[in-house]
């Protein structure tokens, strides 16, 4: 069997690699023919919306998917009627847009931060005298990585901050005092069977996810993640990997956003649970039983952003798995990440702290 890929990132490759254990092919479309997933994979290279290139990637394949949620609506209608396409092209239209996005979580009863459409300063101005100060002024479409976003702490923040984002439909949302950061991570069959992993609480840094520890163990958050992500499920008609990112706030879960695709904060599945987010979404994108989401232990994942650490130094740490994406350094980049697991909280974030020196400059 063979899986088209749009999209050729390091999640794409991660798919792939998680596939061909179980006899899968692999074939991506991507505009760079120097993408990680061409390291293991064919690629067609060309845009997104071609129909050409759609259909090449299509043929001999049974089924579709995609590895990142800014893949354009109108490149997954070009897809043959006959190969069918996993996650739905709705739940790919709602998570391109902040509001749509928020709109859905407040109509499934998801609690989210306080809310406002806004494109013009003058809404700025009435959104924020209903939502208040501190709040956060963000694009609707296409921020990721802490892209697209401002933080305004007073009035004399607001007209910069439109003129540096403005000219496209922003929303403005309420800045929720968290405690913490966590994500539900799940998967749902074609033939409606469905898991979620372990919460895991996440540290993000200028915007970029900077390291991950699961599982986050708080039966009653669990419960109530879990709860909203069946909602999703549900309201779409759902196959494949999801993810929703929430704040703890006083000691319940506010929902930030939610990504229809194998998410970064679920890297550490590969080694730490039973069975990895990415042969996950391929099972459940082919209608195969959905393997076990149990933890294996304690585990962590720490992305490499930027510059590659010293590889040797890294690798002689036990219980220590290295993953490089084959990319080119960058400042902000994401090269790749390493992933540990130990049998308990305290002896993974002593290992956890001895990576971090090793990753200091």
């Amino acid at each position: 069997m063979r899986v088209g890929v749009i999209g050729a990132g390091q999640l794409g490759r991660m798919l792939a690699l998680a596939g061909y254990p179980l006899a899968l092919g692999f074939r991506f479309l991507d505009s760079s023919a120097d993408s990680p997933g061409g390291q293991i994979a064919p690629i067609v290279t060309g845009a997104f919306d071609d129909a050409d290139c759609i259909a090449r990637l299509a043929a001999g394949c049974d089924v579709v998917t995609y590895e990142f949620e800014n893949v354009p609506v109108t490149a997954l209608a070009r897809i043959p009627t006959s190969v069918p396409c996993h996650p739905p092209v709705e739940a790919l239209r709602v998570s391109q847009d902040r509001l749509y996005e928020k709109e859905l979580f407040s109509r499934l009863g998801i609690v989210t931060p306080a809310y406002r459409s806004v494109e013009t300063l003058r809404e700025l101005e009435i959104a924020v005298a209903a939502i208040g100060l501190p709040a956060m002024l963000k694009t609707r479409r296409l921020g990721y990585d802490g892209r697209g976003q401002r933080c305004l702490r007073r009035a004399a923040d607001l007209a910069p901050a439109f003129a540096a984002l403005g000219g496209v439909p922003l929303i403005l949302e309420g800045f929720v005092r968290f405690d913490r950061e966590v994500s539900i991570v799940g998967a749902r069959s074609t033939a409606g069977e469905t898991r979620a992993y372990p919460l895991a609480e996440n540290i993000h840094g200028d915007g970029i996810l900077r390291e991950t520890r699961a599982p986050f163990k708080r039966p009653a958050l669990q419960r109530a993640a879990e709860r909203h992500l069946g909602r999703l499920f549900d309201h779409f008609g759902y196959a494949g990997v999801l993810t929703i990112e929430f704040f703890v706030e006083r000691g319940r879960l506010v929902a930030n956003e939610m990504a229809p695709r194998v998410h970064n904060s679920a890297h550490w599945t590969i080694e730490g649970a039973a069975t990895s987010q990415f042969e996950n979404h391929l099972r459940a994108i082919l209608g195969w039983p959905l393997g076990d989401t149990r933890a294996l232990g304690h585990a962590a994942m720490v992305n490499l952003i930027g510059t590659m650490p010293d590889r040797d130094a890294l690798l002689a740490l036990p219980d220590v798995h290295l993953h490089v994406y084959g990319k080119t350094a960058r400042t902000g980049r994401k090269l790749g990440h390493c992933t540990l697991v130990a049998a308990t909280a305290r002896d993974r974030d002593r290992l956890l702290r001895r990576v971090q020196r090793r990753l200091r400059p």
